[in-house]
């Protein structure tokens, strides 16, 4: 999910809920402590240098239960962070500590914002010697190729 989409559902809740992606809600009371741009400069397995820039958030909790953040709210500290941190319309990345500090994709259901896993991926698997797979297909579902001699043509 983009910022630019983020600010649209924002604009037409009553309420926030965030869900984890094994269903569980992220407690009412949480809190968005951050928002701001990460920056990632690297150099994949292949050797080619590569940049990726993502808006991130980071969800708490505290024990302050008697708060809430509304979607107004949110979308005026995401419009702020827009113009002082000069955020494009990036990605989204959300923090959230569970047993660990985890990281989420963001997407949205119709009512709740789904944290949704993310994958680490190897950038470079023609440079490592991974095997691309091929997709599997049925003999049956094959078509013939008109250009091929016919092993009753003599041509072979």
């Amino acid at each position: 999910m983009k910022l630019s989409q983020i600010k649209k559902q924002l604009s037409e809740l009553k309420q926030i809920t965030f869900k984890l992606p094994n269903g569980s809600l992220v407690p009412k009371h949480f809190h968005v402590t951050e928002v701001g741009k990460i920056s990632k400069h690297f150099i994949d397995c292949g050797g080619v240098e590569r940049k990726e820039m993502v808006a991130n958030f980071q969800l708490w909790n505290a024990n302050d239960y008697d708060h809430r953040l509304h979607p107004e709210k949110l979308l005026h500290i995401i419009e702020l962070s827009e113009r002082i941190l000069q955020l494009e319309d990036l990605d989204i990345e959300v923090e959230y500590q569970g047993d660990t500090i985890g990281k989420f994709g963001l997407d949205f259901d119709g009512s709740n914002f789904l944290l949704t896993a993310k994958q680490t991926d190897c950038l470079a698997k023609e440079n490592c010697g991974i095997p691309v797979k091929k997709p599997k297909m049925k003999l049956s579902e094959l078509q013939v190729n008109e250009s091929c001699c016919d092993p009753n043509s003599g041509c072979c």
